[in-house]
């Protein structure tokens, strides 16, 4: 296995990429009494229009979500959660737009839990019958999703702000698109998209090292495995307009929420210079109007706001989705303040080197927790394909005039606006 330092977080990095493809990542911490281990693969919501045999297919929106969930179905009825819950841990999965992961956690039998995991990952079981069963699960999801005022918000924005892009659409897909899933496209996904050299395995926590590694080695050398597919995904061409400027949505709420999502283009740019651009901005958007700044003190004094305004966003292929979201009893007045005091973007120096040191604080105070060193480790991977290890030299890389000028050149009139209000 290779070995590598990750510079002044005291963490250490073996990996390995196994003849199968398989890649492993392991960040032990004998400091913890605890483990967490997550399997990944790098398919998640936004995959649906692929290449097969020659031929670009489309597959129903929600595929990978539903995927995730019949995994937990195995042909031996084994129940995932209760194997996990009798060992004294913890089993859950979770789906994104880009990756698909299958996690567990706990301090005891850890290595009992990793070859079930394994096990269960690689071992798809759907049967017409499951299927069928599992679309009232999710239709049922998807209804309590939609009941949720905040989670509305955000997916009509994304909705319209988007045109061709599948990040527009629900992670949970439609209705229709539910409807629609077979066994047959599941099948075809899984096969396609859990394939080995498309996964990886990322394990923090305390851990023996040789003896983690040996266990899945062992694991894959036994296990059966096609031929790696080449992935070819449909290539979307999104316009830089939005899809819809302004939409209004009644809902069973007391008090409305705003949302304001800038729609900013990116063509041409690496993964890191988006990353850089996207946290840059979202930190100035910070500093102009979240609970620190006197812009929010003033509004919080007049009584208007009855929560924190948060920033937020997406980093997609070729655009940023900056988000702005607000409770608030005034939301027509509010945007306009909000719009107002964004017209100009500059902050201090002084502030911008300050979140500088904040975000410094931040990696140092993360070195100490499992989860996030691991999900750190995830994202990295999935978005970079490679492990930042010198993070902190990144942050202290980052000039004041540089990004300012680079911000203050942005064009933030290409937006769109959603106001939930209550029915009544």
């Amino acid at each position: 296995m290779k070995h590598k330092k990750i510079k002044t977080l005291d963490l250490e990095v073996y990996s390995s990429k196994l003849k199968n493809g398989l890649e492993v990542y392991i960040i032990p911490d004998k400091r913890v009494n605890n483990t967490y281990c997550t399997y990944n693969t790098r398919y998640g919501a936004s995959n649906n229009d692929f290449k097969v045999n020659n031929k670009f297919v489309s597959m129903p929106y929600g595929i990978a979500h539903f995927l995730e969930h019949k995994m937990f179905e195995q042909e031996d009825k084994n129940d995932v959660f209760n194997f996990f819950s009798e060992r004294g841990s913890d089993a859950n999965a979770n789906t994104n737009q880009r990756k698909t992961t299958y996690l567990f956690s706990g301090p005891n039998n850890f290595y009992e839990n990793l070859e079930f995991l394994l096990d269960y990952v690689e071992h798809p079981y759907f049967t017409d019958e499951n299927v069928e069963k599992e679309k009232g699960i999710i239709l049922e999801e998807l209804e309590m999703n939609e009941d949720n005022p905040y989670r509305k918000l955000m997916q009509t924005l994304s909705y319209n702000a988007f045109i061709n892009d599948p990040l527009k659409h629900p992670v949970i897909g439609t209705r229709e698109s539910i409807k629609r899933i077979t066994k047959e496209e599941l099948y075809t996904c899984y096969n396609m998209f859990y394939h080995p050299s498309n996964m990886y395995l990322v394990i923090t926590g305390n851990v023996d090292v040789k003896k983690t590694y040996e266990i899945i080695k062992k694991h894959e050398e036994k296990r059966k495995v096609f031929t790696t597919p080449i992935i070819e995904l449909k290539k979307i061409k999104e316009p830089n307009k939005v899809e819809k400027e302004r939409e209004i949505v009644k809902m069973d709420v007391t008090i409305p929420k705003l949302g304001i999502a800038f729609k900013i283009p990116v063509k041409g740019l690496s993964i890191e210079e988006k990353q850089i651009l996207y946290s840059s901005l979202t930190t100035i958007l910070d500093l102009k109007i979240s609970s620190t700044s006197l812009f929010y003190e003033e509004l919080r004094n007049k009584n208007i706001l009855t929560d924190e305004i948060d920033v937020g966003g997406i980093i997609g292929d070729d655009h940023l989705l900056i988000i702005i979201t607000v409770e608030t009893k005034e939301p027509n007045k509010i945007e306009k303040l909000i719009l107002n005091e964004l017209k100009d973007l500059k902050v201090s120096k002084e502030d911008f080197e300050r979140r500088k040191k904040t975000a410094i604080s931040g990696l140092l105070n993360l070195s100490d927790n499992i989860f996030k060193v691991n999900g750190r480790i995830v994202n990295e991977i999935l978005m970079k394909k490679y492990i930042n290890y010198d993070p902190i030299k990144l942050i202290r890389s980052l000039e004041y005039n540089e990004i300012t000028n680079k911000i203050n050149k942005l064009d933030l009139s290409n937006k769109t606006v959603c106001i939930i209000k209550p029915i009544k």
